[in-house]
């Protein structure tokens, strides 16, 4: 099928919704979702953004922004305290638990909004990694059009590239609980720690990274395409340094690079 038949099924689907409520992050998929439905949808779409521990300042801010230039009302409910257990505890379906609580408070809102359906940004390319808050998904009736009419991560870019999205090519995000091995007990404090640490990538002009951690040893996943950076000396002991400073013992360096989803590996799908 075409991409952009792919697209116009996505947009007879979004008619049929005739209002929706988006949960929203900012990224590459959500942000390309959002702003179909606004062209299809107009202000019978908002957006719904959860701020919690595992969030990044610097995504929820994008997400500010980016929902901003589409005319859309932006919701951003701060959750000061993300007490569900089997979350903290860190168990391998701690994203299904994660996803229920999340998508339950994104319906509450659109239920006070008069919305019945609400979106995510699952896109076909998802189906092939262990994704265990997609049976959430399904519990709840969220309703996941981009899966739906088949599109890909590479024609959501591309077509997103055609819109003049600027997410077209913002490197995946996922959330920060990911860098934690399950079994690790997620804590604020460490969750703090990784951002800290990624915003110092950020600042060093790194595009795609990791700062996945292992007790207190920070190990650093950068593309392959950077790896060759650190081979500076000075970048290599500035960063030494300022993960040290952050909290960290030991600060590594994987030289496999960045790969999706590594802490996975071992799982059963």
């Amino acid at each position: 099928m075409q991409v952009s038949e792919k697209l116009n099924n996505l947009k007879s689907k979004l008619l049929e919704l005739e209002s929706v409520a988006v949960a929203y992050s900012g990224g590459v998929d959500s942000n390309f979702l959002l702003k179909v439905a606004k062209e299809m949808l107009g202000d019978r779409v908002i957006a719904v953004t959860l701020n919690a521990m595992m969030h990044s300042d610097r995504e929820i801010e994008e997400a500010k922004e980016y929902a901003k230039q589409f005319g859309v009302e932006h919701i951003v409910v701060d959750i000061e305290n993300f007490d569900v257990d089997e979350f903290i505890n860190n168990n391998v379906d701690r994203c299904y638990h994660c996803k229920k609580a999340v998508f339950g408070t994104v319906k509450e809102i659109a239920k006070q909004h008069n919305i019945k359906n609400v979106l995510d940004g699952t896109n076909l390319d998802d189906l092939g990694d262990f994704r265990p808050g997609l049976k959430a998904l399904k519990e709840l009736d969220i309703i996941s059009p981009l899966k739906e009419c088949e599109l890909t991560k590479e024609e959501i870019r591309f077509l997103s590239k055609e819109m003049n999205l600027k997410t077209f090519n913002k490197p995946a995000f996922a959330c920060l609980a990911t860098r934690i091995p399950y079994g690790t007990k997620i804590t604020k404090e460490v969750l703090r720690k990784i951002e800290k640490s990624e915003e110092y990538l950020v600042e060093q002009g790194f595009n795609q990274f990791r700062v996945r951690i292992h007790e207190n040893i920070a190990r650093i996943e950068v593309g392959k395409d950077e790896i060759h950076k650190f081979f500076n000396e000075d970048l290599l002991n500035k960063t030494n340094k300022k993960l040290k400073d952050i909290g960290f013992e030991y600060v590594t360096l994987d030289m496999a690079g960045y790969e999706m989803g590594s802490m996975n590996k071992g799982i059963q799908k």
